[in-house]
């Protein structure tokens, strides 16, 4: 026999068989296994898998392949080595942004489609597939209060992926033609100062340019401003320029600020009639953070039969007044690898009307190849052609698992351990949250040396240009903090934080530099939040030991 062939008939073991093999079954299902087995083997009490170790990219760029094979065992040892190292998102004394545990039910829906690997181009090549994201675009349509009947959707590569599917349909409702004739004419994006910077990548990507971003100052409380809205709105289509839409952050990455959706509604509306707009300005709703608290719309805070505490229900209703405007928005993106808790990536972009979809439609002729049977055929309005399943059958999964009361539960038990620590730094002479205004499982704060008076360092940092030494001196402190506390993280000690270089600027253009606590693991309890302080107290006792 070749030797090709002996070569290729000992690669079929490294295959699931196309047919039913008890025996090679269960080697596939035990090669898993091992592979969990060796993986769960690193877990110990630290928020990390195994030891701590240095990245050595220049060993990695020296890599080749090799010229024989390996074994399935050889490549799963490999494999789970690159985890040394790794954060455990789910681990209670990991509270680094917003990076969920996944469900057991999720990873599988994640892993069904890597082994039969549906492509939901088309339910040619999906199959029932195919009906998992025509249901969640139906479920989470209605969930956040469109028609489930006339929305669209569908599954697409990250947060800042959903976001360009709004933008584009903006842009091709604001310069009809534009995705055949290209940008002829500037077009503006408005957002809030507090948005993600994905509004500069989409404006980027999209041909409008980051010049064309029009970026609206905040409140305190992370909020757009809808009088700045009205005005820059007013003063841009009074130059007849082009709106390619407005963003809508419903609820920012760093300090969880929720837009006033309504509001911004009742502008945009007001201007389209204003100006004899012949289509409604685009209004797209970044949720990707906020969506689920959509689960608390119809919640009785009055009754509040799941018992959560006050403060904690306060909080969740403060959300709740903004989060129930979504369905205002012409289109929203939802991340379900956030605040769904499914494995990365699993982003939706939903529109109000299906119909809106057609502006961004292809002719069946630029793909003679494709679409010659079934009816679900999403591959011809998306920008991939090529989409697994694996975002779909994660998120359904989840809300299945979950329904409207798990997910409140696991809200409001995060939301709860985010209040304790709050309660607990308020609390103490030598910290400050800084977005108290904001209700999410997220929080902000800066750290003081001995003497600081920070019922008053706070407000003049912010406000007062004379403070400028004093605020660089102690956005300097916190870094240093942050290095001591990320250090004793990468050696399996305390709790692994975030900081953020620029929490928001300064009234006179200095950045706040804060330390971030981002809660997401249903392990948490109150006794993890003291993990938190005494990282802090450890590192601030370092930072002040005689040299």
């Amino acid at each position: 026999m070749p030797r090709y062939q002996d070569l290729v008939e000992s690669l079929r073991d490294a295959f699931p068989t196309p047919v039913s093999d008890r025996m090679h079954d269960a080697y596939f299902a035990f090669s898993f296994l091992r592979a969990l087995d060796r993986v769960d083997s690193m877990k110990s009490a630290a928020p990390l898998l195994g030891a701590p170790r240095d990245l050595d990219y220049g060993a990695a760029r020296d890599r080749r392949i090799d010229e024989e094979p390996q074994t399935v065992e050889q490549v799963t040892q490999t494999l789970v080595d690159y985890f040394s190292g790794m954060f455990i998102w789910g681990h209670p004394r990991s509270q680094i942004n917003v990076v969920p545990s996944p469900t057991i039910p999720s990873i599988i829906g994640g892993l069904l489609p890597s082994i039969y690997n549906p492509n939901l181009c088309s339910d040619e090549s999906s199959r029932g597939v195919a009906l998992a994201e025509v249901e969640m675009v139906a479920m989470t349509a209605a969930l956040l209060g469109y028609d489930p009947h006339q929305a669209g959707g569908l599954f697409t590569f990250g947060g800042t992926g959903t976001m360009l599917y709004g933008m584009k349909l903006g842009l091709e409702k604001a310069c009809p033609g534009t995705g055949q004739t290209g940008v002829r004419e500037p077009a503006v994006l408005l957002c809030s100062e507090r948005a993600h910077y994905a509004c500069r990548t989409v404006a980027n990507w999209l041909g409008l340019g980051e010049s064309n971003i029009v970026a609206i100052p905040a409140n305190e409380d992370n909020e757009l401003r809808p009088c700045l809205l009205e005005t820059h709105l007013k003063d841009l289509l009074k130059d007849e320029r082009k709106i390619a839409g407005i963003v809508a952050t419903m609820g920012t990455t760093d300090a969880f600020g929720i837009d006033d959706l309504q509001t911004i509604r009742s502008i945009c509306d007001e201007q389209t009639e204003r100006f004899h707009l012949e289509t409604p300005l685009h209004i797209h709703a970044d949720a990707v953070i906020g969506w689920a608290w959509s689960v608390f719309d119809d919640y009785d805070f009055e009754a509040n039969p799941l018992g959560f505490p006050h403060r904690t229900l306060r909080a969740l209703a403060g959300a709740t007044r903004r989060i129930r405007h979504l369905a205002l928005a012409d289109s929203i993106g939802i991340d379900f690898h956030k605040t769904g808790f499914t494995p990365y990536v699993s982003s939706l972009f939903l529109t109000r009307d299906a119909t809106d979809l057609n502006l961004i439609s292809r002719d069946q002729s630029v793909t003679p190849y494709l679409f010659q049977s079934g009816h679900y055929h999403p591959a011809k309005y998306t920008l991939e052609t090529s989409r697994a399943g694996a975002g779909p059958m994660a998120a359904l999964a989840n809300l299945r698992l979950f329904g409207k009361a798990g997910l409140r539960s696991l809200l409001g038990h995060l939301v709860t351990m985010a209040e304790t620590l709050r309660e607990r730094l308020e609390g103490h002479a030598a910290t400050h949250v800084l977005n108290g205004g904001n209700f999410g499982p997220v929080t902000l704060f800066r750290v003081y040396p001995d003497g600081v008076d920070t019922f008053v360092a706070p407000k003049r940092e912010q406000t007062d240009p004379e403070y400028r030494d004093r605020l660089r001196e102690w956005n300097g402190y916190n870094r240093r903090i942050f290095e001591i506390v990320q250090r004793e993280a990468l050696q399996g000690r305390g709790v692994v934080l975030s900081m953020t270089d620029c929490y928001r600027e300064s009234d006179y253009g200095e950045p706040i530099v804060a330390l971030k606590s981002y809660i997401l693991s249903p392990f948490t309890q109150a006794e993890h939040v003291e993990f938190v302080l005494d990282s802090i107290w450890k590192a601030r006792r370092e930072l002040q030991a005689p040299k």
